[in-house]
């Protein structure tokens, strides 16, 4: 029994090291663009992480994530930068965490007392009134033409374009090659923060809040209080995802941050698998990667238009949005639970399918075993 335990330890261990180790050793492999890529799925994946606890666990339905990462996108931008308080950008970007988890506070007593449709209308309001307020103030976002992104420092570590050029085994690292190291960093502390706070107390509170308040209320959990605090943490989240794609873009703009980016959010979760942290990545990684590749390669696709083309095709973002669209449509159709759930089945299929193969043909008759019924015989 030790023995079976150490080696499922050392799977579950092997399990983690060996995608983290593929992943730091990339950079070395990799161009701009596809480290381009893995930055912005690794920011929407934190941001649908967030979303996924509030949607997915909680059962909250929220169409104003794309607030949430504009108050954290803008928020460092203004702190860090001029005009602005001038801040260190370390100091900036976790006070532009903080902000977007104020941000959510203010809003969580409208979570606490309104749910379903209800709440989504609600939160719709703050994608419109914030995007309002991102073309207005001038003086702090810019306006219609947004802002530039101060770069992060740590410990005098600059994550942009240096002089003179940083070389690592023979690889010049660009902006690209230390932003990646930064967002796995995020991306792993989101993970194990959230997968902590799903498996702990307040996850199955939080599931119990979703399947029924009634008996959730029965079994000593404060309804308001556990929406309201799931919406601050959702809203964390996502001010977190918001600085990493300040720093990937290196320039925000409102237009960014409008009704289509939290509706690409939903989809991440739903397609991914509602009230996973692994199912939330996958699915923010199917969403923001299919836009791009698509552009890059678009004259090699059918019926879809190279941008700026202007030839009347559908361009490659609208082709992108179809097609998530519709694997929307397939996977609640034939995979309620999302992508996590289909892997899930798929791994216990493989585990079955030893024991459920038919034994060897030896020749020998069955034996009958004595504990099982006999049938009567018909008395003359």
């Amino acid at each position: 029994m030790s023995e079976l335990l150490k080696k499922s330890g050392l799977l579950k261990r092997g399990g983690f090291l060996l995608p983290a180790l593929l992943l730091c050793v990339l950079p070395f492999y990799l161009d701009a663009f596809w480290l381009r890529i893995g930055l912005f799925s690794m920011a929407a994946a934190i941001g649908a992480v967030g979303l996924g606890v509030l949607s997915g666990t909680a059962g909250q339905l929220s169409l104003g994530h794309a607030f949430f990462l504009a108050v954290g996108a803008y928020g460092y931008v203004w702190l860090a930068g001029e005009p602005g308080p001038g801040l260190p950008p370390a100091v900036a970007a976790v006070l532009a965490v903080l902000l977007a988890g104020a941000a959510g506070g203010l809003f969580s007593p409208v979570a606490g007392r309104v749910k379903g449709v209800y709440l989504g209308v609600a939160t719709l309001a703050l994608v419109f009134l914030g995007h309002h307020v991102l073309l207005t103030a001038d003086s702090v976002t810019g306006g219609f033409n947004g802002r530039s992104v101060p770069p992060l420092e740590l410990g005098g570590f600059t994550f942009a374009e240096s002089d003179p050029e940083l070389t690592v085994l023979g690889v010049p690292f660009g902006a690209e090659e230390r932003l990646w190291y930064l967002g796995l960093a995020l991306f792993a502390l989101t993970w194990f923060t959230a997968r902590g706070l799903l498996r702990g107390r307040p996850g199955r509170a939080l599931v119990a809040l979703r399947d029924s308040e009634t008996a959730a209320s029965v079994m000593g959990v404060h309804v308001a209080g556990y929406r309201s605090a799931a919406f601050v943490v959702s809203s964390m989240y996502a001010g977190l995802a918001g600085v990493l794609l300040a720093l990937s873009f290196r320039r925000v703009v409102p237009d960014y941050f409008s009704l289509a980016l939290s509706v690409d959010y939903l989809a991440m979760i739903v397609i991914g698998g509602l009230g996973s942290v692994a199912g939330a990545t996958a699915g923010a990684v199917f969403v923001t990667a299919l836009p791009l590749l698509m552009t890059r390669y678009a004259d090699q696709l059918p019926l879809v238009a190279t941008p700026g083309s202007g030839d009347g095709s559908i361009g490659p973002t609208e082709a992108s949005r179809y097609l998530y669209g519709a694997a929307i449509v397939v996977i609640l159709l034939y995979a309620p639970d999302g992508l996590h759930g289909l892997a899930r089945r798929t791994r216990a299929r493989l585990r079955r399918r030893p024991a459920l193969t038919d034994p060897p043909d030896t020749g020998a008759t069955p034996r009958t075993p004595a504990t099982a019924a006999r049938a009567k015989e018909h008395t003359p």
